[in-house]
């Protein structure tokens, strides 16, 4: 394993020595990951992930690594992906469309219950948020790109090409079809990154989406160094590794192998503080650099498969059940204010549903569900009252009885010292 140098990126100068400017600029690429924006979304390592051996790279620092995935050029690649996310939750594979009650039903060839589409974008990459799936990716610069999740006897494929967007859902034979706003291109990122935006924003598929998010802003919360070497999908690759230095965050680590080459990331590993396999775990097994065929990006509907327009969908209404709050702007939009508590990885957001908590509503209900109920979370009592905190690997929430929500990839500890620190 070659050597390599350490850095913690703390703020302005930190452990760095006095990074120069521009290092600083790329070094606040990293940032506590948006775990509550991304768990709509992704093992062990899978043995198809392992790296065959350590390959002895040049010494390399952490502002150095950070700045070269900043300043990737990657334009065109196509490869297989691997994705597993472990958050502790059921399966959202038989929802298709759904997602307790806010999308619709996974349909069958006549498509969902309420008349959509069974191969709508937003609904089908939900089913990325948990368990394993392979994907098949694609991208050709900001104008071209195809993803595809790949079943034992089916397929689900959303393809961008040029002001064109299609999604097809091989096992219902149903196609959805939408028009990329003016300027896609343009208001979108560079290369492989810049994936067309009309299709769900908010969903990462691939270890550059998930280092994205994970890549953003530095500060004195987070500590960041190179953590050795590692041969992924066949290639040299560094690995980065990010870190919490605050307590209460439900992140332990998060590792990302770069491309030695390319600076492009190849695997991304989320573990979490408590322990165990990782929570998210995204990489590539295969992937070339090369162009991908012009054919790769072409779609036309199968014969007799049912064809649902966007416009459709929007005329009927349908858009905006489709669309999932993506942080604490979206949240305002419906109807809830915000208050955001804390920084860093022990960010805590605050919401008032003006409604009744968890205690209160399940007062009416049958023994047995209540029950149910209260096997889901934790009961718990602090300044701010009482409450019950629901938990996943990851993201936690605390309602309290008088119809708060705090929410944040934090522990439940943290979740009550937010709600007291609020009252």
């Amino acid at each position: 394993m070659a050597p390599n140098d350490s850095a913690q990126i703390t703020g302005e100068t930190g452990e760095t020595g006095g990074v120069p400017a521009g290092r600083r600029r790329a070094a606040r690429y990293v940032v506590p990951i948006a775990v509550a924006g991304i768990t709509a979304a992704t093992i062990g390592l899978v043995p198809a992930l392992a790296s065959t051996g350590d390959p002895d790279l040049p010494k390399i620092s952490a502002a150095e690594l950070i700045e070269k995935i900043a300043a990737s050029d990657t334009e065109q690649l196509s490869g297989t992906v691997k994705i597993t996310t472990d958050l502790g939750i059921p399966s959202l594979g038989g929802l298709g469309g759904s997602a307790a009650g806010t999308f619709a039903p996974k349909g069958g060839a006549e498509g969902g219950e309420d008349g959509g589409s069974a191969a709508e974008p937003t609904g089908r990459l939900m089913e990325l948020a948990s368990g394993e799936h392979t994907l098949r990716v694609a991208a050709d610069g900001p104008d071209k790109q195809r993803l595809s999740i790949l079943d034992s006897a089916a397929e689900y494929s959303l393809i961008h090409n040029g002001d064109e967007v299609w999604a097809y859902d091989s096992a219902s034979n149903e196609a959805y079809h939408a028009k990329a706003p003016a300027g896609a291109a343009k208001g979108s990122e560079k290369g492989a990154k810049g994936k067309d935006r009309t299709a769900p924003k908010d969903l990462p598929a691939t270890p550059q989406d998930f280092a994205q998010e994970a890549l953003k802003a530095a500060g004195d919360t987070t500590s960041v160094t190179v953590d050795g070497t590692a041969r992924i999908a066949g290639r040299d690759a560094y690995q980065l590794v990010i870190k919490p230095k605050q307590k209460g965050s439900t992140v332990g680590s998060i590792k990302v192998a770069v491309d030695s080459k390319t600076g492009t990331p190849l695997k991304f590993t989320l573990l979490p503080s408590s322990g165990g396999k990782a929570a998210i775990d995204v990489g590539f097994t295969k992937v070339d650099f090369s162009k991908p065929a012009a054919s790769t990006f072409d779609f036309t509907p199968p014969k007799g498969a049912k064809v649902t327009e966007a416009d459709e969908s929007k005329a009927a209404g349908k858009d905006q059940a489709h669309k999932a709050p993506k942080d604490a702007k979206d949240l305002k939009g419906l109807g809830a204010e915000p208050n955001v508590i804390g920084e860093g990885w022990t960010t805590v957001v605050q919401l008032d549903t003006g409604g009744v908590g968890p205690a209160a509503a399940s007062k009416d209900m049958p023994a047995q569900a209540r029950e149910f109920m209260d096997a889901l979370g934790d009961k718990v009592d602090g300044k701010f009252g009482s409450g019950t905190v629901f938990k996943t690997r990851l993201v936690n929430a605390l309602m309290t009885d008088d119809g708060k929500v705090y929410v944040g990839a934090v522990t439940k500890d943290a979740l009550v010292k937010a709600a007291n620190a609020a009252k």
